[in-house]
């Protein structure tokens, strides 16, 4: 192939391991040999000789949710661009699995893990870092545990937005949160409670409930809100799923809802506007999470140790929708 291109061999090697010094140019007569020549990487021997198997495991707590294959594919699409694969593992909401499908991806020998922890607790997590195997956290974090992660601003955002609200005149609210030992569902309740006392508001205890971050949760919650003698009249929801239950059960049961309800959500995903009620929704860039990760992860497999614990916080966006009183802010 060397002689095809009219390269050294050291230079075919160099384009097949997307070595960023090789020209455009002698990029592309190696390619073209490639092509002419049908030639595929042996990767098991490139693993053996540079020690590296291009390869990066993603622990997701759910793979039949929509968000956190959206972090995957943005982890993926990444990854691709500088030739590794990933390899995804099912942790099922557990921390038990979570910790088994650690040392699955250990013993494959992957050069770096991206995890979406399930729970709080990160003290499993120290089995890649004692490995040398880098590891980044995407969309939550754990408790007493660093490493380099990639998140938004769950509390701020939902402060925000809560802020907003209260400025045009909300003045009753409810809350549909999730578990507490989850880092996002915490640091949403604490936004919209840090919200609620900067603009001088009290909740009442009964408008405040707690759910699993699953469509069923929501709906059930909603149910109970909307039950209540005095129910509130703006309701933030903290995930996109408690959001699509919400919705199912508006759409169940109009004559329980007050004609004057507002939703606030998190997330802004495809169903995000299903209903007709006015809402706005936060919406997180969930693909970069997944980018963002996997580019942190890549500097780290490449020696670059600067600036550890990198913690990197991407910006939210407010959208409303079907709201007659907009102010365009």
């Amino acid at each position: 192939m060397a002689r095809q291109a009219g390269v050294s061999t050291a230079t075919v090697s160099r384009v097949v391991n997307n070595d960023h010094r090789i020209s455009p140019a002698t990029r592309q007569r190696v390619l073209d040999a490639v092509s002419l020549l049908n030639y595929k990487v042996n990767t098991v021997a490139r693993s053996l000789k540079s020690k590296r198997t291009l390869s990066v495991g993603l622990i997701a707590p759910e793979i039949d949710n929509a968000f956190f294959m959206r972090v995957a594919r943005g982890v993926e699409d990444r990854l691709g661009e500088e030739g590794y694969s990933m390899i995804v593992v099912n942790a099922r909401e557990s921390e038990l699995r979570e910790e088994a499908a650690l040392e699955l991806l250990l013993e494959k020998q992957v050069d770096g893990i991206i995890a979406i922890p399930s729970g709080n607790k990160g003290d499993h997590l120290a089995l890649a870092l004692q490995a040398r195997v880098p590891l980044v956290l995407a969309d939550r974090l754990v408790d007493n545990f660093t490493t380099d992660a990639v998140l938004v601003d769950n509390k701020d955002a939902t402060c925000r937005a809560i802020s907003r609200l209260a400025a045009r005149g909300h003045r009753s609210f409810g809350f549909i949160g999730g578990q507490s030992h989850i880092f996002t569902a915490r640091e949403r309740y604490q936004g919209f409670m840090q919200a609620l006392r900067d603009q001088g508001i009290t909740p009442r205890e009964e408008h405040i409930l707690f759910g699993d971050f699953h469509i069923e949760s929501g709906y059930r919650l909603m149910k109970d809100l909307m039950e209540q003698p005095d129910p509130p009249r703006t309701v933030m929801i903290a995930n996109y799923f408690m959001h699509i239950g919400v919705i199912r059960y508006i759409s169940f049961q109009r004559s329980m809802v007050p004609p004057d309800l507002y939703l606030a959500a998190f997330d802004n995903m495809e169903f995000s506007a299903v209903s007709n009620v006015p809402s706005l929704s936060i919406a997180q860039p969930i693909d970069q999470i997944g980018r963002h990760a996997a580019e942190r992860v890549l500097q780290r497999i490449q020696g670059n140790t600067e600036n550890w614990p990198w913690i990197e916080r991407l910006p939210t966006e407010e959208i409303t929708y079907n709201d007659p009183s907009n102010d365009g802010s």
